[in-house]
């Protein structure tokens, strides 16, 4: 830290201000026992669920060594590094390899908020202290320096840090909660639009113009649940689906080609990203359909995640997955479709016949057994249309929503880097200096140093 410390601060390190760190248990979790073992993942969401933290399967001969104590921090070493959490009331539990304890001799509150600053995370980056993110040690998180207030300013300091975030915290949940408005508002869209309730006054005012000249595809007769919407009929997906071309890249071994596999696809945004080039001789053993623009792309494999997409211009004539159900047609508007199989209707049909464990999945011929209502052409565009604007004034929002919670992460390390230049409260000048605390810590921690060397004697 460059900026000049106010009176009475010090700029000292973390080991100076900590008992002796120390590593975790190497053993490995088990899904009973008396005793839980704390790993790194259980720390990263920044809330422990006990409940889902496994036990050790084989416990320390000297478990007092390695009990976590109301007030230690532990810290990742690997993994997530850097990620830290401050222990409150534990259940009886230890903490694994991977974690490096730390038990501050100072404000536990102050050490904790220091290691979520913009200080701490420069400090531990290859570029300050000569580690690769990959893995960092306990020697070289104590380097890493800190700037040290008196005592009763640290307390001040926190007080100060939890009103701020507290009221933080409630805009960020306010905002939380309209975006998860927004994914029901999305759905509920999708639904009214596929039972004709979105485009019912366009129906009625455009009676006489929707085509009700029967077509081969109208001639098919399947029971229907509830009156349909006028000129909607009922059909089998595969219906209305055309074949798709198998291909091997590999009988063209230097030819390169665009490969869109299940983790090509954006669930969020529903869109093809970051797809892979390989060539033929290179060719994944899925890599067998060709795809055209215009198709739409549903992964076979946990359909409950929506990884579904159209294929886009650039896509035209590339190689997609076996783990997708390609759905090209011409009798329907693709688009229609496309907002079809995202329905709730439709997926949640498929999500109770997934098959399998590890990769529970559905068959293509599951997905084009699936029965759909389909609306006149001319119906099916309006549906698209007011689709589109609906989902557009919620992408805006929801955009809108990302900003602000983007600023109030960057107003929490506002606040955090006023905290330890010494500008987020007054200084007091009857408090007692840091320099002063700093060396009861040296004596205190000598004193114990002896202690144990008593003992040992």
């Amino acid at each position: 830290m460059k900026e000049k410390l106010p009176k009475g601060w010090i700029l000292t390190s973390l080991g100076e201000i900590t008992d002796k760190s120390q590593y975790g248990w190497t053993t490995r979790a088990s899904s009973n026992g008396n005793l839980h073992l704390l790993r790194t993942t259980d720390i990263t969401s920044g809330k422990i669920e006990w409940d889902s933290v496994p036990f050790c399967e084989k416990e320390p001969e000297d478990i007092e060594k390695y009990l976590l104590e109301d007030g230690d921090i532990v810290i990742s070493r690997a993994g997530s590094v850097g990620h830290s959490y401050l222990l409150r009331n534990p259940k009886r539990s230890i903490f694994a390899s991977y974690l490096i304890r730390f038990k501050p001799l100072v404000n536990r509150f102050y050490f904790f908020y220091f290691l979520r600053s913009s200080y701490y995370w420069e400090a531990i980056s290859e570029k300050s202290i000569g580690v690769a993110m990959a893995n960092v040690n306990a020697s070289k998180l104590k380097q890493i320096e800190i700037p040290l207030p008196p005592l009763a300013e640290q307390q001040r300091i926190v007080n100060k840090i939890e009103e701020l975030f507290t009221n933080l915290d409630k805009g960020v949940e306010s905002l939380e909660e309209v975006k998860s408005k927004l994914k029901v508002y999305r759905q509920a869209i999708l639904k009214y639009a596929m039972e004709g309730k979105l485009t019912e006054n366009w129906r009625e005012r455009n009676k006489d113009k929707i085509e009700q000249t029967p077509n081969p595809l109208k001639n098919i007769k399947i029971n229907a649940t509830g009156e349909l919407p006028y000129g909607w009929i009922t059909t089998y997906l595969k219906n209305i689906a055309l074949e798709i071309k198998k291909i091997n890249p590999n009988e063209n071994p230097n030819d390169s080609f665009t490969y869109i596999d299940i983790a090509s696809i954006d669930n969020k945004k529903q869109i093809i990203k970051c797809p892979k080039i390989y060539l033929g001789k290179n060719a994944p053993s899925r890599a067998r359909q060709l795809v055209k623009e215009g198709d739409i792309l549903f992964s076979t494999v946990r359909t409950y995640l929506k990884n579904i997409s159209i294929v886009t211009k650039e896509y035209d004539n590339q190689i997609a997955s076996t783990g997708f159900c390609v759905l090209r047609t011409l009798s329907v508007n693709n688009k229609w479709l496309f907002y079809l199989v995202q329905t709730n209707f439709f997926l949640n049909s498929l999500n109770v016949i997934q098959r399998g464990t590890n990769y529970p999945a559905v068959r293509n011929s599951d997905i084009l057994n699936q029965i759909i209502i389909v609306p006149p052409l001319e119906e099916q565009k309006e549906i698209v249309d007011r689709v589109e604007k609906l989902f557009s004034l919620a992408d805006y929002i929801e955009e809108t929503v990302n900003s602000k919670l983007e600023e109030s992460n960057a107003l929490r390390q506002s606040i955090l880097k006023k905290a330890f230049e010494g500008k987020l409260v007054p200084q007091d000048p009857n408090d007692e200096s840091a320099e002063i605390l700093l060396e009861k810590i040296k004596m205190e921690k000598s004193n114990k140093v002896k202690l144990v060397q008593e003992k040992l004697i």
